[in-house]
């Protein structure tokens, strides 16, 4: 009689839960930190042992002892809900009353045109490039480093952005004075690519399905990084390949290009989407179109742009005139 074959490891079941709903690696790797943190919060007992007061009391523990932000704090909840729900299949239900982590209203930080331009020329290539267009067209750092050939349309000069936050794509603008640089960026890909640069013969990673789909696109033109890393990877599969630039090298270089200018506010990648927007409205930009090159579900996160401006106060102007 043969055995009873191993039940998969939680880690193991979670990855190919999280993988068939098609969420983000990094929603995958995030999810995993707070599955992990949870269970040696309460001495590395099996999540099956634990219930809706256990979950409880972590999260309390993280607002308290912690001091996490709200955000963390509700991605922890997310990532045990998704647990308890999708891979293990008992929801939790009601947990009762949380510590919960008040949400402060902040006003983000924006530039001036002058100083988000400043910024930029501070910063080496490609690096600037990308500053732009996250400046530009209002890209968020991972939108930005993602874009590859067949995402930039010259002759309706717009962006497509694939599979942005919440797994939406979305167009948006892009802009005139770029248009040169990125065909020139193009055009130096393809000649490497036909000339069967060595750099080029690394197939583009892509998603698994897609790459199961599409056997030939990797190798495609069109499906290269608009800006490839200089290094190889592994892939999950064990593929050889090459992803896009990493998030962290450009969040490095527009750091250093911060300090490098003095503007003197703590800017960074996402400071030049904050900008983007608010210069449109500045400009007489329709918040609703606003809305939509931005990628927002509701127009309330757009209309926090307003009060950058000052444009929230019906006309009433100060008693000083």
């Amino acid at each position: 009689m043969d055995a009873t074959p191993p039940k998969p490891r939680l880690r193991d079941q979670f990855r190919a839960v999280i993988r068939v709903n098609h969420y983000s690696i990094r929603t995958e790797k995030s999810y995993w930190y707070w599955i992990r943190y949870f269970i040696r919060f309460h001495q590395l007992r099996h999540p099956l042992e634990l219930g809706p007061a256990e979950v409880n009391a972590f999260l309390s523990w993280l607002a308290t002892e912690r001091q996490v932000a709200a955000a963390t704090q509700n991605l922890a909840l997310n990532a045990i809900v998704f647990l308890y729900a999708r891979v293990l299949e008992q929801p939790l239900g009601d947990i009762g009353e949380t510590v919960r982590v008040k949400r402060p209203a902040r006003l983000p930080t924006v530039l001036t045109h002058a100083e988000a331009t400043k910024i930029i020329a501070a910063l080496q290539k490609p690096y600037d490039l990308l500053a732009a267009l996250m400046y530009g067209s209002g890209l968020r750092v991972v939108e930005a480093s993602r874009l590859r050939i067949k995402d930039i349309d010259f002759d309706k000069q717009v962006i497509t952005v694939r599979d942005g936050k919440g797994a939406k794509d979305r167009t948006t603008l892009l802009p005139a004075p770029l248009v040169d640089q990125l065909r020139e960026r193009q055009q130096a890909i393809r000649h490497a690519w036909e000339a069967k640069d060595p750099f080029f013969q690394v197939p583009a990673s892509l998603p698994f399905a897609l790459r199961r789909k599409y056997p030939r696109a990797p190798y495609s033109f069109d499906w290269q990084w608009l800006f490839p890393s200089s290094t190889m990877s592994v892939d999950e599969d064990g593929t050889i390949v090459r992803h896009h630039i990493h998030v962290s090298s450009i969040q490095k270089a527009v750091k250093q290009a911060v300090r490098q200018s003095a503007v003197g506010k703590p800017a960074g990648c996402h400071t030049f989407r904050h900008t983007f927007a608010t210069e449109l409205l500045r400009r007489g930009s329709d918040i609703r179109t606003v809305q939509t090159l931005m990628g927002h579900s509701d127009v309330k996160t757009t209309q926090i742009y307003t009060h950058v401006l000052g444009q929230g106060f019906a006309g009433v102007q100060s008693p000083l005139g």
